[in-house]
């Protein structure tokens, strides 16, 4: 199944594709390691077992959040087991090793929720057949005080205080909260329990684990799983981590349209780490075109357009892909609009920031308000400058550059 002419180097190179330790010297050594482990499955001919946890802390997912899931399909097309685990008991922690400020915690209705949704959508990269659903909380949850100390015991404070969010809160006298150390060593646990021979998480994850994983693993007598730790995928500014707070995320579950045209809008210099994190190319390919447009035998707007279309497909299909090209053609080539967009009813009375803000076409009122200061809302020719004002009438609204909707 997936790739099997690949030769033992190359799925060591596909695998660690996209892979950040922070040194060099560690990533050597996780791929020494992993070539080991793949070397002895094939000798005993039984597959891999690799798992990545996600706490479900929001229902909707960016394609800065499939980056793990893509190298677990990698693993999949390579005939290896994937879980994918839902940190449900996790998630009432909260992860801090991203943030600054204590993660506010969730409550078990919203874990569920949100799991349902990230499973249904990560479905759209993963093989449904091929992957194994776990909860943590079915382990995590029977754990008595006393294994909590056990297990504690293995870490000092020193080891999370020298983490740089821990050591930004301290510094600046910010509240640390005792259960917020304990995360690290839960994620290990999962590990344990899943007899993990590889773990992926992002750089954020280095610590949980490459650290603490490992070593809780070598402590309760299992060998220690392979971290594979990804690159954290920048936003469309090219620059910050993507998030939806920031504004600068690509929704998967969003219109083909929209998100072939934030692709689109990407800045050249992003295209590598793009097409290394969220493409299904193999390494080779992703040389070929980084190195067709170094040369100029690949201009970077048709770089931009072959990659914008590789994502859409992977997502929405080929047919969807081709549709929301020939409309970025349209619109931004031609001036034209897409030959298909989405009706909207126009109420009686509607101001145009209650209609942008009800047809979904903004986030909030704020953006709207902000867009409309922009001169970036026009019905038809007529630009819409007065959020307050009565909405004019029927016609094709535009929002930005690339959101479209038929005003019925």
């Amino acid at each position: 199944m997936g790739k099997p002419k690949m030769t033992l180097d190359e799925q060591v190179a596909y695998l660690m594709q996209g892979a950040e330790y922070g040194d060099e010297q560690t990533k050597q050594a996780m791929a020494e390691e992993l070539r080991e482990r793949l070397l002895e499955a094939g000798k005993d001919q039984r597959p891999l077992k690799v798992y990545c946890g996600y706490d479900p802390t929001a229902p909707d997912l960016h394609l800065g959040h499939t980056v793990t899931m893509r190298k677990l399909r990698q693993f999949q097309e390579l005939g290896h087991e994937v879980t994918f685990l839902i940190g449900d008991f996790t998630s009432l922690v909260g992860d801090p090793s991203d943030k600054d400020s204590l993660r506010p915690r969730l409550t078990n209705e919203q874990v569920r929720e949100n799991a349902h949704t990230y499973a249904e959508q990560a479905f759209k990269i993963l093989d449904r057949e091929k992957t194994t659903i776990k909860y943590n909380s079915e382990w995590l949850s029977k754990l008595t005080f006393e294994d909590v100390i056990r297990i504690s015991a293995n870490f000092t404070v020193q080891q999370f205080l020298t983490r740089d969010n821990f050591a930004k809160r301290y510094s600046k006298n910010d509240p640390i909260y005792l259960h917020e150390f304990f995360y690290a060593w839960m994620q290990g646990y999962d590990a344990y329990m899943l007899d993990a021979d590889v773990q992926v998480g992002g750089t954020d994850q280095l610590f949980n684990i490459v650290t603490a994983a490992r070593k809780l693993m070598s402590t309760l007598g299992k060998r220690p799983n392979i971290g594979i730790t990804m690159s954290i995928l920048p936003g469309t500014d090219g620059e910050i981590r993507m998030s939806k707070s920031l504004g600068n995320d690509i929704p998967i579950a969003g219109d083909p349209s929209d998100m072939y045209g934030k692709v689109m809008s990407l800045p050249d210099k992003a295209m590598g780490i793009f097409s290394r994190l969220v493409t299904s190319w193999t390494p080779i390919e992703i040389e070929e075109f980084e190195a067709h447009i170094a040369s100029g035998e690949l201009h970077p707007k048709e770089a931009k357009m072959a990659l914008a279309k590789e994502i859409v497909t992977i997502y929405h299909g080929a047919e969807q892909a081709a549709r929301a090209e020939a409309d970025f053609v349209r619109v931004f080539q031609e001036q034209g609009q897409p030959e298909e967009m989405e009706e909207y009813q126009l109420q009686g009375g509607q101001s145009v920031l209650e209609l942008l803000t009800d047809a979904g076409l903004v986030e909030s009122r704020s953006q709207a308000r902000r867009l409309i200061s922009q001169n970036a809302v026009k019905l038809d020719d007529r630009v819409l400058d007065d959020p307050f004002a009565e909405f004019p009438g029927k016609g094709v609204l535009r929002v930005g550059k690339r959101r479209f909707i038929r005003v019925i």
